[in-house]
């Protein structure tokens, strides 16, 4: 919240990136920024991809900085958890006035 509150709406991502590795650093939260993890389609290993940020190891983070979150979105960090078989992340939009987030979770059988 303090991201926003500062910075407010109307930068990329990639600003409001380097503003939360701040905040989680400042609050000794332990974090992985643009962490690569593999993709895995029937045990085969198919590419990676790159999730925003890796909370203490088991909280995915994706950022946005559009003006609304659609379900694209919301299908994006789900289908993260699921490809990295994680139980919760959080989706956070910093590009709207009020800042957005949703929290995500794998219901699929881990």
């Amino acid at each position: 919240m303090n991201v926003h509150k500062i910075l407010g709406s109307g930068f990329p991502e990639v600003i409001y990136q380097r503003a939360l590795a701040l905040e989680l650093s400042e609050n000794q939260l332990v974090f992985e920024r643009e962490k690569e993890m593999p993709i895995f389609y029937k045990g085969t290993h198919i590419g990676t991809r790159r999730v925003d940020f890796l909370v203490d190891g088991e909280v995915a983070v994706e950022l946005k900085a559009v003006a609304r979150l659609d379900d694209a979105h919301l299908a994006q960090g789900i289908n993260y958890l699921e490809a990295y078989n994680l139980e919760v992340g959080l989706l956070i939009n910093f590009g709207a006035k009020s800042l957005e987030f949703k929290r995500l979770a794998n219901t699929r059988d881990r």
